[in-house]
């Protein structure tokens, strides 16, 4: 009889387990689903609104004018900040991200545990955290009071809050690459530093990459360090080096003060356009990050 009613209460047992892991499961994917709307539904109004906004002025003038020197006047265009954005953004990235990413590379597969790179490490944590007025201010006493405001000041404080996120990016996509990869190219006689270049990094590239992106994607949206170390102008500067620039995010902050209607819809047609330079960096490093990891795979 015993025989019989064991088996019969182990599968009770069973069954109930699987009821109550059923349940859980059930439970945790309504509440990621509920987190999900809650998150995306804000994001939605938030993209779709500065859209209509910004659609009412969007066009290929407005691209391409220069601001008009009255801010309370209507029309004109961003250009100027538009050329700004792209300068002083790609100046920040061409500093930050090779001395970023090396910086990665030197903590994880160099320093390692040593004090050296313990220390880097925290200042890059630290960093991380600084609020931008402060680099602003830091680039505006170490720079612009001696060589005055330019671009490529405003490019230095921007590569100063980039820096941090690429190089801890860096170590953390690193960390992911099994020791094993590692391993396996030093047993075929691969050197250190050609194992780095040609196992590591292309296995690491798509994290690394995220990273860039989400550093450059800040850094353009930054308005406090722009405001001490390159002012505004209303027409193109293409010159890094010689006088006041200007930028979309410091052009959305300026007009958007304003009570009147001109400057209102060239803060929301600044907004847009900031949207849509991101959007494509997105899609350009999404795009090589899939190259990278059809080739690791391959």
């Amino acid at each position: 009889m015993s025989a019989v009613t064991v088996p019969a209460r182990s599968s009770l047992t069973r069954s109930s387990a699987s009821r109550r892991r059923h349940a859980a499961n059930h439970l945790a994917l309504a509440l990621m689903v509920v987190a999900f709307i809650v998150t995306v539904i804000p994001l939605a109004l938030i993209l779709g609104y500065v859209v209509v906004r910004g659609m009412r002025v969007m066009s290929w003038s407005f691209l391409t004018s220069d601001i008009p020197i009255v801010s309370r006047a209507p029309g004109g265009g961003m250009g100027p900040a538009v050329v700004g954005t792209l300068l002083i953004t790609g100046a920040a990235a061409l500093m930050a991200v090779p001395l970023g990413v090396l910086g990665g590379i030197y903590l994880h597969e160099y320093g390692g545990p040593t004090t050296r790179a313990r220390v880097i490490r925290f200042l890059a944590e630290v960093m991380t955290g600084v609020p931008s007025i402060v680099m602003g201010l830091f680039i505006y006493t170490t720079w612009v009071l001696a060589f005055g405001v330019s671009g490529f000041a405003g490019a230095l404080a921007l590569a100063c809050l980039m820096l941090p996120v690429i190089i801890r990016t860096t170590e953390e996509m690193l960390r992911l690459v099994p020791l094993d990869q590692r391993q396996s190219a030093y047993a075929l006689g691969g050197r250190r530093a050609g194992t780095i270049v040609r196992v590591v990094l292309p296995a690491a590239a798509p994290g690394i990459i995220s990273g860039v992106l989400l550093a450059i994607a800040r850094a353009a949206g930054e308005t406090a360090p722009l405001l001490f170390t390159i002012l505004t102008v209303n027409t193109v500067n293409t010159d890094l080096f010689n006088g006041a620039n200007t930028a979309l995010s410091v052009q959305i902050f300026r007009n958007a003060q304003q009570v009147f209607p001109g400057p209102q819809e060239r803060a929301w047609g600044a907004a847009l356009t900031l949207i849509g330079i991101v959007v494509v960096f997105t899609v350009i490093a999404r795009a090589i990050s899939a190259v990278f990891s059809r080739k690791h795979h391959a």
